[in-house]
């Protein structure tokens, strides 16, 4: 129960959930460890510097609840590629979670770095978050498969890079206009859909922003998957691509 005491902690300085709700507490960790669920930790030293939480799906699929690591010290890729061996030993076929689309950075990691593809938009799928992070926003979520044997992941779990360029004739079907969302065709191939620098600092700053580009992308990009077009990659760390199925 002490190390998920520490992992409860370290979720708290990621997200500030304070008084709130968090992710998931540690009688529930206690609980799927237990029962063979997912809980893992990734230390520096003796400290515990990033923490990772699943629990068993249907189909062969492990679930991943929620994972926080310290930024900037790949530990988010350890922890992931280490999920990834611990399912492939138990026969697993793929691990599914959700993110919000509209932060950059999950989205290359977890699409560009990872191979993991978006499977289905949902929209406010917690209602109305009160952690510091998210607080005031509404919570829409990319459900999104890492299909553990395909060539594509195998190839980025052993660091090689896999190209996956734009092609020619691509239309932007939201673009980032001095800050803002501006949404274009949709009805070429392969269309992109840009999200914001930072979504974060703009729900601090200019909320109204904020909120512009979460409807702007949940009408666009949730929209294009809704009609059953297929989200490819993560472009130039800023566009969705996504294309014909």
């Amino acid at each position: 129960m002490a190390e998920f005491e520490r992992v409860h902690a370290l979720f708290d300085g990621i997200w500030g959930f304070g008084s709130g709700d968090p992710p998931i507490t540690m009688e529930l960790m206690r609980a799927l460890s237990h029962a063979g669920g997912y809980v893992a930790g990734a230390f520096d030293g003796d400290r515990l510097a990033g923490a990772s939480v699943g629990f068993l799906a249907a189909a062969n699929t492990l679930h991943s609840h929620v994972t926080g690591a310290a930024a900037g010290h790949g530990i988010g890729l350890e922890l992931k590629l280490h999920q990834r061996r611990w399912a492939l030993e138990r026969g697993l076929e793929r691990i599914t979670w959700t993110y919000d689309p509209l932060v950059r950075r999950n989205a290359h990691f977890n699409l560009a770095k990872l191979g993991a593809r978006p499977l289905e938009y949902l929209p406010c799928f917690y209602g109305v978050m009160e952690d510091a992070v998210n607080q005031g926003d509404e919570s829409d979520r990319l459900l999104t498969e890492w299909p553990l044997a395909d060539p594509r992941v195998a190839a980025l779990a052993r660091r090689e890079p896999y190209d996956t360029p734009v092609p020619e004739g691509a239309a932007v079907a939201l673009a980032d206009v001095g800050g803002r969302p501006v949404a274009g065709p949709v009805d070429a191939d392969t269309v992109l859909v840009a999200v914001p620098a930072d979504i974060e600092g703009l729900r601090r700053t200019d909320p109204g922003t904020a909120k512009a580009w979460r409807h702007a992308v949940r009408d666009v990009l949730g929209g294009l998957m809704a009609r059953g077009r297929r989200v490819t990659g993560f472009c130039g760390k800023s566009y969705y691509r996504v294309e014909r199925a």
